[in-house]
């Protein structure tokens, strides 16, 4: 069990059965982790450590106690609001956006593994954007997602607009930021955003059992299928083909390859080191 505290602002803790598997927590659990300056801040930084690890081939995303993340904290964008200049210009208020969301889950989206959001309990705005840049989400039974941004007049950041759309498709996605309406983590497996739903004190440990299959596989060949996915999303058909191609050609030079390939002529089980 991870020990929950104010300080520091995110954990970056190994898992005990297997060392190759990292858990990132957000750790503000009296605000459900509400996005402080210093908690995104810290996020960032984390995030740029763990992809200049070598011995990490997986990562588990949660948030300490009884929330994953609700999105910004409202009373610090606030304050930032009210020093909004005589022109009405919202000052620094939304630099936030290119100084932080936009590291951050483009840093989730780009880490050299896999990364699983083990979504402990409510999770809304930019923690749905966060979610929603891991490779794969397990929920808790219950779980309240929300894109919450029409609801103080805002759209959506945190890459939503095109992970929600790739996820359900754009007639749904329109219907989730435009409503803002709430929707439970069973819904959200019945769509395909989350794998696997269980009870709330068996999240954690199902999205650690996920990343450990992941961590014992084929890393860089992870890395590929990410990377050729969301390529295919938004390119045509020739493009997809050259990039396919391209990336055969990369796993061609790889140690996990050139073994797994003697492994199934010598009909042994293979094993992969992630190089």
């Amino acid at each position: 069990m991870l020990r929950v505290t104010e300080e520091p602002a995110v954990l970056i803790t190994r898992d005990e059965q297997d060392p190759a598997v990292a858990v990132l927590t957000l750790n503000r659990p009296a605000r459900y982790n509400a996005l402080t300056l210093a908690l995104k801040q810290a996020l960032v930084a984390a995030i740029v450590e763990l992809s200049a690890t070598t011995d990490v081939r997986a990562l588990v995303l949660t948030g300490a106690g009884r929330a994953f993340c609700v999105g910004q904290e409202l009373g610090e964008h606030a304050e930032e609001l009210r020093r909004r200049g005589a022109d009405g210009h919202p000052g620094r208020a939304f630099d936030t956006v290119a100084e932080h969301y936009n590291p951050i889950v483009s840093g989730l989206a780009d880490l050299p593994f896999p990364v699983v959001a083990a979504v402990n309990g409510p999770c809304a705005g930019a923690g749905l954007g966060f979610a929603m840049a891991c490779d794969l989400r397990v929920a808790a039974a219950g779980t309240k997602f929300s894109p919450a941004f029409t609801g103080i007049g805002l759209t959506a950041d945190s890459g939503l607009s095109a992970s929600l759309a790739h996820a359900v498709g754009v007639p749904r996605a329109l219907e989730l930021l435009l409503l803002g309406e709430p929707f439970t983590a069973e819904q959200a497996q019945a769509w395909g955003m989350v794998r696997e739903v269980v009870a709330s004190e068996e999240v954690l440990e199902a999205a650690l059992a996920l990343a450990r299959r992941l961590a014992a596989g084929p890393t860089s060949a992870y890395v590929e299928v990410r990377r050729g996915v969301r390529f295919g999303a938004v390119h045509d058909l020739a493009a997809v083909l050259a990039e396919e191609g391209a990336a055969q050609a990369r796993l061609a030079a790889t140690e996990d390859h050139a073994r797994a390939v003697e492994d199934f002529l010598a009909k042994r089980r293979p094993t992969f080191h992630g190089r």
